[in-house]
């Protein structure tokens, strides 16, 4: 079904800004298995609510920019399933992967397209898997963000204040001195990029009061995407240009070749954690990747005994547990802390505090059972 502009978003486009949305539509999802699977990952599911994540993503840009100015970018085989749930995107802004190689060789390519439209717009790159939950805050807060990297030629990211000592985010270390003001709106110099600490420096983390989980969703001017690489990633500039020409010159068969070479690496590794002078907006607007299925623990309602679930639920002295069966009635007795997740070929029970080993389940079904993958 088409996403629709709302009322409130139709207030607040920025001005005098050129601002295009990069949404990261590939990915695999393995750790929402057996729901999300390699022809349908979990960007593409209705996860939450009765809307697709990357229809959810689309919906909270619409009206800070129209559908001209939205890409997506992903791997050929998924274009199709963008296109049916985001029909109002053109077709020429629905990007494709020669193949899927990590966010650095993607947003690579995505700002070099938006470079050639125009080298000053803002690009805004987001995960199409996250969630949201105080949307018109993120709109104001990206409004200003959008403003500070344009004004100020910078990189913005959004850093998450961290609500527990978590060891499975990167986490940006801020300076309270060094911050300046867009529209009343404070931004913090990134001092440096943490990767995912052990438990002691999670908490050292999380006592400092500078240091917030980094999101993975960042702004930069196309122009200032192009200096960040020559002047930081000085391997890669020369891959830089060789896009730009090729897709000067329609030539898909040498940007293929390029793409190809790039380093399957995430972004953060390869230019965030290199760049001086980035900023950091504070992105407390209820912020979760949904990384695993306990991360839907906080989204979904708990009956009296911290039970949640999507689909009918009876418990029988049972606490702590998360069902995803919807459309169907669960009956559980006894247990604490359990994932419960019903497909129509497949079932997983785990425990709630083992759901990341979901993915070493996934490597385990490459070997012996591809089907189910």
């Amino acid at each position: 079904m088409p996403v629709r502009m709302n009322e409130s978003a139709k207030k607040m486009k920025p001005d005098l800004l050129d601002l295009r949305i990069i949404i990261l539509a590939g990915g695999s999802g393995t750790r929402f298995w057996p729901l999300s699977r390699i022809r349908r990952p979990k960007q593409y599911l209705k996860i939450i609510r009765e809307e697709s994540l990357l229809e959810e993503t689309a919906k909270r840009v619409l009206g800070l920019v129209p559908h001209s100015k939205i890409y997506s970018i992903a791997v050929a085989g998924q274009t199709g399933i963008i296109k049916k749930i985001l029909p109002r995107i053109p077709q020429k802004n629905l990007l494709v992967e020669p193949e899927a190689r990590n966010t650095a060789p993607s947003l690579l390519l995505a700002t070099a397209r938006v470079y050639l439209k125009n080298p000053e717009a803002v690009v805004l790159a987001l995960p199409a898997d996250h969630y949201i939950k105080n949307v018109d805050v993120f709109r104001a807060k990206l409004v200003k963000a959008a403003k500070a990297a344009f004004r100020h030629k910078r990189i913005v990211i959004f850093g998450i204040p961290p609500t527990f000592p978590a060891t499975g985010y990167g986490y940006i270390h801020f300076s309270d001195e060094k911050s300046l003001l867009v529209d009343r709106e404070r931004f913090f110099e990134v001092l440096e990029f943490k990767e995912k600490p052990d438990l002691p420096t999670a908490l050292n983390f999380l006592q400092s009061g500078n240091h917030f989980w980094n999101s993975g969703m960042f702004l930069w001017r196309a122009d200032v995407f192009e200096q960040s690489l020559k002047e930081y990633v000085p391997e890669l500039f020369p891959a830089w240009t060789k896009i730009l020409r090729a897709l000067r010159d329609k030539d898909r068969r040498e940007v293929g070749r390029v793409f190809r070479d790039l380093p399957a690496l995430s972004i953060d590794y390869v230019l965030m954690e290199k760049v001086r002078g980035a900023l950091m907006s504070r992105g407390d607007f209820g912020w979760s990747d949904l990384g695993s299925w306990s991360s839907l623990y906080e989204f979904l309602t708990e009956d009296e005994h911290c039970n949640v679930s999507r689909g009918q639920l009876v418990s029988l002295n049972s606490k702590n547990c998360l069902v995803f069966n919807p459309g169907k009635l669960t009956a559980l007795i006894g247990v604490d802390g359990l994932i419960v997740v019903n497909t129509d070929d497949a079932l997983l029970v785990c425990l709630r505090d083992h759901d990341q080993k979901v993915k070493e389940i996934v490597e385990e079904l490459k070997k012996n059972h591809p089907d189910y993958l």
